[in-house]
């Protein structure tokens, strides 16, 4: 069985957990409540308030969950560590660990969110299955874009060289962003699913996700400016962006030791990236071996974000996520595809073919940086870019490429103001398109980073950026789809590029995969290159 296939079996079994024994099952009881900061706990219903009850979040109920039942009795057990909390910021006297303490909350979507405590449980013991996962090709990535961009910068010779394919690259990424923005915005225009959403859905959301909302917003609000962004590219302490994974820094320090190489004698720098070369063999081998886990680390990623977001999320918001998911569709076979097939010279479903491996992981790990090394050598050896290209432009790519970003923010800004009744003009359309085009370069390749780049676009039209909370239910779940229309977008650069280039490409067939044992993730651990030839004693 290939890697995709493996990893496509585990995408479906984490779907699956997830709808069926995850925190928001319909087949599991559910026996608690997440309290939002509208929940007011009384000791009996119309009662006194339960002034301890502000700060337990979390609470068990009593009896079965009735959804027609005006109120809910819950219950907390509590520990050592809600005692501390309690007797710190509360008058409560008499309370100790083990003691139960009781209320009555009224039954209403703004003020209790209920879940499955078994779900719950699952999701904490799996949860850190998908981490590790992660963890472990996020250990390569960095080392992986700063060795392949020297060699890369290197390999190309000279500064007209180097100047002409960075040039075109960056043409390439803003236009594209610019045309995914105008895609995106006008469907959101013609459908306007914000008139679309009803009051009660408004309300319920704005409760369940406002608290979550602060620190994206003040992160945006803390955001340097453009100036000191672009002063900031430049490393004070390469070494410091080295260990810290600030990728525009590390591209940059790459950059400037490609060109110093190829500034240097030829004796002298060959042994230099000839053993970059070397290093960045070991880091693909290092991809090959965690990739070994990667079945089991999407069904756990899968199981927690299907499983935490519900069905009862996606139905309230459910016009919103068609929106933007046919957005990203058109963008695809639109715009990519036109490139692919006019530009790069390919077939559309077969280029995406040869990616696919990579398509997965965007789609399962959110994440384009961690998709990278997977992308790289889906590129190399699946479409024959050469090892030059592919150093160069996806590094760059997965971090200032960000079309699929760019079109959910243009989305998310015009359904957030037709909610607030927000009638947005031309000029403050065009200023979201600027905005979110900048806000797209360097935002970082991890899931979640589009939030902040998302309050930084609507404070620049004045839409209020509390409004993130309508959509922070299915953030995490359209991450996958953009994420995935992101490293489509690097992949088709690439291969654009390398036809501009010279590159002789073509798509290699699964019969040719399966014949080159040193290629190829399913042989890779088989068959292993030495990188040292063997020798007998």
């Amino acid at each position: 069985m290939q890697l995709y296939t493996k990893i496509l079996l585990g995408m479906l079994i984490g779907v699956v957990l997830g709808l069926l024994v995850g925190p928001n099952s319909f087949l599991l009881p559910q026996d608690g409540v997440d309290l939002t900061s509208n929940a007011k706990v009384l000791d009996q219903p119309d009662g006194q308030e339960v002034a301890a009850a502000k700060l337990l979040k979390t609470a068990k109920l009593v009896d079965p969950l009735d959804k027609d039942a005006q109120w809910l009795r819950i219950r907390w057990s509590l520990t050592s560590a809600d005692i501390l909390k309690l007797r710190e910021t509360t008058n409560v006297q008499g309370l100790k660990a083990g003691k139960k303490l009781e209320g009555w909350v009224r039954n209403d979507p703004a003020s209790v969110q209920p879940f499955a405590s078994w779900g719950r449980t699952l999701v904490d013991w799996t949860e850190w299955i998908g981490r590790l996962f992660l963890a472990l090709i996020k250990m390569v990535v960095v080392p992986l874009v700063f060795f392949s961009l020297v060699v890369g910068v290197a390999s190309l010779g000279d500064f007209r060289a180097l100047g002409r394919l960075g040039g075109r690259t960056i043409a390439y990424f803003t236009l594209t962003t610019v045309m995914a923005l105008v895609i995106g915005m006008g469907i959101a225009n013609i459908v306007k699913p914000g008139k679309l959403l009803g009051e009660d859905d408004r309300n319920s959301l704005l409760a369940s996700y406002e608290g979550s909302v602060g620190d994206t917003v003040n992160k945006a609000v803390e955001a340097p400016s453009l100036v000191d962004q672009i002063v900031g590219i430049v490393p004070t302490n390469p070494f410091q962006s080295l260990a810290s994974g600030d990728m525009l820094q590390v591209i940059f320090f790459a950059l400037m030791v490609g060109i110093a190489l190829t500034m240097m004698n030829t004796d002298h720098a060959q042994p230099v990236v000839d053993l970059f070369a070397r290093l960045n063999d070991a880091m693909v081998m290092l991809v090959h071996i965690a990739m070994a886990l990667a079945p089991i680390g999407v069904a756990a990623l899968l199981f927690k974000v299907v499983g935490s977001t519900g069905l009862s999320v996606l139905a309230a918001l459910g016009v919103y996520c068609l929106v933007v998911v046919v957005g990203l569709a058109t963008h695809l076979f639109l715009t990519y595809g036109s490139v692919i097939k006019f530009g790069a010279k390919l077939p559309v479903f077969g280029f995406l073919g040869a990616i696919k491996e990579a398509l997965l992981m965007a789609f399962s790990t959110s994440s384009s940086s961690a998709t990278l090394p997977v992308t790289m050598e889906a590129c190399e050896d699946n479409v024959n870019v050469s090892g030059r290209i592919t150093s160069f432009v996806l590094p760059l790519g997965a971090t200032v490429n960000m079309d699929g970003t760019a079109l959910y923010q243009g989305v998310a800004a015009l359904f957030i103001a037709q909610i607030y009744g927000m009638d947005l003009g031309f000029a403050d359309q065009v200023t979201i398109v600027v905005s979110a085009t900048l806000a797209s370069v360097g935002a970082a390749g991890v899931p979640g980073a589009g939030m902040i780049t998302l309050a930084m676009v609507l404070t620049a039209v004045g839409v209020p950026a509390e409004g993130l909370a309508l959509i922070l239910g299915v953030d995490r779940l359209l991450d996958m789809f953009r994420t995935m229309l992101n490293v489509v977008g690097d992949s088709t650069a690439a291969a654009f590029m390398a036809r501009l280039e010279g590159d002789n490409l073509r798509i290699m067939s699964d019969a040719e995969d399966k014949e080159r044992a040193d290629k190829g993730f399913e042989h890779r651990l088989d068959h292993p290159p030495h990188a040292v030839p063997p020798h007998d004693d």
